[in-house]
């Protein structure tokens, strides 16, 4: 069915990430549904890694500058764009200094978590639903892909929710199988800053809790990977959310 309008929401993406199940789906599902006819938007961070140089990015000026405040601070969000190579497919990455600059992505050289990964997740989960919103660009499906883009049906469905946006959107999450990691402590009380509150994931705060606490916030669970481990797997078993077994790209159209 093409002319719909799918956002895909990524923490990576094959060629700026390479190596893992998770950047290879996402640019092949991207690929084949921009190939069938859909307009097709991604949105990733514009991590450390990812050669501004080697892939073309410029910054979009009439969508940045603005300020999103995470624990209240102001945070300014800039957004850059390119096309994938060889393709007329347009990635945005959300950018800041002081989330997105450093080269590793969650884990700093001797393997231990960043402190303010969570603020990096709600920054990112913002600054893609207010981007979308200042593009006028409506979709009719978002597809969530890596353990950041969980907090954006969170946050649609609880500070977003009188918002009429993205009322007719479908929501699709793929499962993957990620390096977990616990997130800060005090993520309670910068989701409470939103009003966001009584979250089953904020009692063991981590990617995975909160990847398990987004099922219950989209319209469609999908497993990325074909063999989940414990929790996730778990999670996938007991979800009332509609759910579909592993889908290779050919599927995925049809579900959409």
């Amino acid at each position: 069915m093409p002319n719909q309008k799918i956002l895909y929401i990524t923490t990576e993406m094959y060629p700026y990430q390479e190596d893992t199940n998770l950047a290879a789906v996402v640019n092949k599902m991207a690929l084949k549904m921009h190939q069938e006819g859909n307009d097709v938007r991604v949105f990733m961070p514009r991590f450390g890694q990812i050669s501004e140089r080697k892939f073309q990015l410029h910054e979009v000026i009439r969508l940045s500058g603005m300020n999103i405040i995470i624990n209240d601070l102001d945070q300014p969000l800039i957004i850059k764009v390119a096309s994938l190579p060889g393709e007329r497919l347009q990635v945005y990455f959300i950018d800041n200094e002081e989330y997105f600059k450093r080269k590793q992505y969650y884990f700093d050289d001797e393997g231990v978590a960043f402190e303010d990964n969570d603020e990096r997740a709600i920054f990112f989960a913002r600054g893609v639903i207010e981007t979308i919103k200042k593009l006028n660009w409506v979709p009719d499906v978002i597809h969530l892909n890596g353990w950041m883009s969980s907090f954006v049906p969170i946050y649609l469905k609880t500070y977003y929710k009188s918002d009429t946006y993205f009322k007719d959107a479908k929501i699709v999450l793929s499962l993957y199988n990620e390096k977990d990691a616990a997130l800060a402590g005090n993520v309670g009380e910068k989701l409470q800053f939103d009003n966001i509150s009584d979250l089953e994931a904020l009692k063991k705060p981590s990617f995975e809790s909160f990847v398990i606490e987004s099922m219950n916030y989209v319209d469609e669970v999908v497993k990325g990977d074909e063999f989940l481990n414990g929790d996730l797997d778990k999670g996938f078993n007991e979800t009332a959310t509609s759910k579909s077994e592993y889908l290779d790209v050919d599927s995925i159209s049809k579900l959409y």
